[in-house]
């Protein structure tokens, strides 16, 4: 899956060493979507990937990534691991976000004719 946006928060660098003695490392980001109506989603770096993307506050960027969910004491939990992030040409991000409108423009109404609303015999509607 892949979405644009701008990145708005960069959080601090995770690391540690898991159960089988192999470290590891995550970095977590927070991204604006560049939608009409804008949405934020919070995705991570996971392992060597940490390094290979590195990301600042402000980069627009288009995001590649997988979602993955895992059990924990029969609780869910949801990740956004991305897996590719290319940074964009921030003017062309600007022309993607604006809405394209390539509909001819809508023609002037017509003026409108004097019509007598009232009721007259020849009519047999109730009102």
């Amino acid at each position: 899956m892949e979405v644009k946006g701008k990145i708005i928060q960069k959080f601090d660098l995770q690391s540690g060493t898991s159960k089988a003695g192999n470290p590891w490392k995550k970095q977590n980001y927070l991204l604006e979507t560049l939608d009409s109506f804008p949405r934020k989603i919070y995705f991570d770096f996971f392992g060597d990937r940490a390094d290979q993307f590195p990301l600042n506050v402000g980069d627009m960027i288009t995001l590649s990534f997988d979602i993955e969910c895992r059990e924990y004491q029969g609780r869910y939990y949801t990740d956004i691991r991305g897996w590719k992030a290319e940074k964009i040409d921030e003017n062309a991000a600007a022309t993607a976000a604006a809405p394209v409108n390539d509909a001819p423009p809508a023609p002037a109404p017509a003026p409108a004719a004097d019509v007598n609303f009232e009721q007259t015999q020849e009519d047999d509607l109730p009102f």
